[in-house]
């Protein structure tokens, strides 16, 4: 097994070094920004990811989490970094997008460049499973209508994808919370599980093994239809809300200006890394999605978001709590 392991990494090295041009890989460790706390569906994601990147790209891959400001602080680290390739972003496009509609930042979308999708996961309403006020997704929406104000709801930074899923949430079942945010999901998982906070929207990969292990109970997962990687929890569909269909996104980027060979050659190996079974094995287990494909796709997905963020913005719905 270890034989074959080594063989099948070397070939695809090799493959890579092929037809990549790593020469414009700089010869200095690359340090990959996670703009959240540890424990999170973006520092989860980019552990898997980072060690095999390493393989291919002949340089040490560092993860760092640069958490606070929902997600601002580190992705400023990255705007003003060297345009090189040796820093990159590991991000859902809300922060990129959303968050300066919301609140002073120094950068914008054109701020990075796309080196490519990386993953997608399903969106979780997530209770303490010892919940003595519901446990149900119905008695959810009961309890909160008949105590408006007075449920706590965590997510991971303001202008996240949680963020404004909770905004959808409170428009469509028409719903009064206490909106809390936190420096990403690994401390408002721990106060869920404390007691501090009476429900959590999450990522699925974030929560899982506190679902899997029963510490946690799932509500829902807002997509209109189940998860086949949690099919005990209902969709939006089966409580009558299917204007409520979210997922995440996760997709790397580099510094604006990093040099379009760079871009490509991070872009084959994101991309090989992808494609590896052990890579997907790994990312299905917390509950995410690999997503190779075209460095192309996020841009676009960066841009759509944009737009939207933009109606969003000169509408008055996009407020920091």
């Amino acid at each position: 097994m270890i034989r074959r392991n080594f063989l099948y990494v070397f070939g695809m090295a090799a493959a890579f070094v092929a037809t990549s041009g790593m020469a414009q890989i700089p010869a200095k460790p690359i340090t990959m920004i996670v703009p959240f706390a540890a424990g999170g569906n973006l520092d989860l994601v980019a552990r898997i990811i980072a060690p095999p990147m390493a393989k291919l790209l002949g340089q040490p891959v560092v993860v760092q989490n640069k958490a606070g400001a929902g997600g601002a602080i580190g992705a400023s680290e990255v705007a003003r970094a060297e345009p090189d390739g040796s820093t990159l972003l590991v991000s859902t496009p809300n922060a990129i997008v959303v968050l300066p509609k919301m609140a002073p930042t120094t950068y914008d979308i054109n701020s990075f460049a796309s080196v490519g999708l990386i993953a997608s996961t399903s969106q979780v309403l997530v209770i303490k499973a010892d919940n003595p006020k519901f446990k149900t997704m119905a008695e959810f929406l009961a309890y909160v209508k008949s105590h408006p104000g007075k449920v706590s709801i965590a997510h991971s930074g303001i202008g996240t994808t949680n963020h404004i899923a909770i905004m959808q949430l409170q428009s469509v079942a028409g719903l009064d919370m206490n909106v809390v945010a936190y420096k990403g999901s690994g401390p408002a998982i721990i106060d869920l599980l404390g007691g501090q906070v009476d429900v959590l929207l999450d990522q699925l990969s974030s929560s899982i093994n506190n679902i899997k292990s029963g510490r946690a109970a799932a509500l829902t997962v807002l997509s209109n239809a189940r998860d086949p990687l949690l099919p005990e929890a209902p969709g939006t569909r089966e409580a009558g809300l299917l204007a409520l269909d979210v997922s995440t996104t996760t997709g790397l980027l580099a510094p604006a200006k990093t040099p379009p060979a760079t871009l490509q050659a991070l872009h084959a190996a994101l991309n090989s890394v992808l494609q590896d079974e052990q890579v997907k094995e790994q990312l299905l287990k917390i509950g995410s999605i690999a997503r190779p494909g075209n460095s192309d796709i996020f841009t676009n997905m960066l841009q759509s978001e944009e737009a939207q963020a933009k109606v969003l913005a000169a509408s008055g719905k996009l407020k920091a709590d």
